[in-house]
């Protein structure tokens, strides 16, 4: 056996410094997760297993109630209200998350074939609305859609709505501002992935006289699909649980589940509740992010896309 000339003290002094490396590379990130994810995770996972005290606050001793509760099951029986808002939330979502698809992906694709210069100024216009404060733009949709501007006019015109009502509030509203506040979580990963496109199985596809449609479906999207599945996790599970859009844009007619949980921490004066209700939010991330996993690895030929 040959000599390496290092002795079992020099190594294991060497895998001391290497962990205490490790460890203080990894401790920071590791501590700031666990004291301000992991906790309040936690103790909100606690809250919604306790019974709701006089004043709204959580006491013992623990209890399904608040799950019947969000379920519809009240002391005056059976009530369809949280599950009419839980479908409420999933169609919101749904319908927004598809119309931001079919918005962004016409947007990526033309920053990308633009010359190299212009893009990252083109990049620039499209994220610097989010820069502003969520809730300054949302009042800006407020005073677009209310009775009497030129869109609202407009839609009167054409029957859409009746006279003197306006496009705020309603659930148009409400997805009208999803769709215009997600649009660039969902433009950058399209652009990101157009950016790697492969031009040649684009012309390829056209070379065998594949219509625009199949050529699409065959070429492009298949190359797209990892931007696509990593936007539509960006736009669904926020939109999913969004509180500020649908609380002013939909003027409580279009009441979603994250305005839901917001009340009973505040006015319901209802923790347990408000805790399933948030539990219920996290359950249907950890579904959507597996789904997506799942449509990834399927589409993309077995080739599992890391989201």
């Amino acid at each position: 056996m040959a000599y390496t000339g290092v002795t079992p003290s020099a190594r294991s002094r060497g895998m001391v410094r290497e962990a205490r490396h490790l460890l203080a590379t990894v401790a920071p990130g590791a501590t700031w997760i666990v004291i301000f994810l992991v906790l309040p995770s936690a103790y909100l996972m606690g809250v919604a297993f306790m019974t709701n005290g006089p004043y709204g606050l959580p006491e013992m001793p623990l209890s399904l109630e608040s799950f019947r509760r969000l379920a519809g099951f009240g002391f005056l029986g059976w009530s369809p209200g949280n599950l009419y808002t839980l479908l409420r939330s999933l169609w919101q979502t749904l319908v927004s998350t598809g119309l931001v698809v079919i918005v962004a992906y016409p947007i990526a694709y033309y920053i990308s074939t633009c010359r190299a210069k212009w893009r990252p100024i083109m990049l620039l216009l499209v994220v610097v609305p989010s820069w502003t404060n969520q809730v300054i733009r949302t009042f800006g949709w407020m005073n677009l859609l209310a009775p009497g501007t030129p869109l609202s006019n407009l839609a009167e015109g054409l029957g859409f709505i009746a006279p003197n009502m306006g496009l705020y509030p309603s659930n148009f509203a409400v997805t009208l501002g999803l769709v215009y506040n997600f649009l660039p979580f969902m433009v950058l990963p399209l652009y990101a992935a157009f950016e790697k496109l492969d031009t040649a199985q684009v012309e390829a596809a056209q070379d065998l006289f594949a219509s625009p449609v199949r050529a699409f479906w065959h070429a492009v999207f298949p190359q797209t699909l990892p931007g696509l599945l990593a936007g539509i996790v960006l736009v669904a599970i926020p939109a999913f649980g969004m509180y500020v859009i649908p609380e002013l844009l939909g003027g409580g007619k279009g009441m979603m589940l994250g305005n839901l949980v917001a009340n009973q921490f505040a006015g319901g004066a209802n923790w347990p509740l408000g805790a399933a209700g948030a539990i219920l939010m996290l359950i249907a991330t950890f579904i959507g992010l597996f789904a997506m996993r799942r449509i990834g690895k399927r589409l993309g030929g077995g080739e599992e896309v890391v989201i």
